[in-house]
């Protein structure tokens, strides 16, 4: 019931924990820092975050289609209290668009 997601991101060994009979049997990610749940209860990517550096966009888009196989509606992230309770793939597709607007 657990699977580790091969993702890359800002290191290429970077990876994702699928976990299938979370959330009540819907599916969760621990992302760690792969997929930082931010404050605003969406997702952000950085290459480097002590030094604030973002990933280019299709490393993200990489990112996301890695995990886009897997059911899940939660995501926890890598602080106690960044946790997406529910629609993580929305959230997910949600903040890559943000993010490609942000930087392009």
């Amino acid at each position: 019931g657990l699977t580790l997601i091969h993702c890359g991101g800002h290191f290429a060994g970077g990876t994702v924990l699928h976990w299938a009979a979370a959330a009540e049997g819907r599916g969760a990610l621990l992302s760690g820092d792969i997929l930082q749940v931010g404050p605003d209860g969406m997702l952000s990517f950085m290459f480097s975050y002590p030094n604030l550096i973002p990933l280019p966009i299709k490393t993200v888009e990489k990112i996301a289609e890695a995990v886009a196989p897997f059911a899940y509606d939660r995501i926890y992230g890598a602080w106690w209290e960044r946790v997406i309770e529910k629609d993580g793939p929305t959230i997910l597709e949600k903040s890559v668009g943000r993010y490609r607007k942000a930087i392009e």
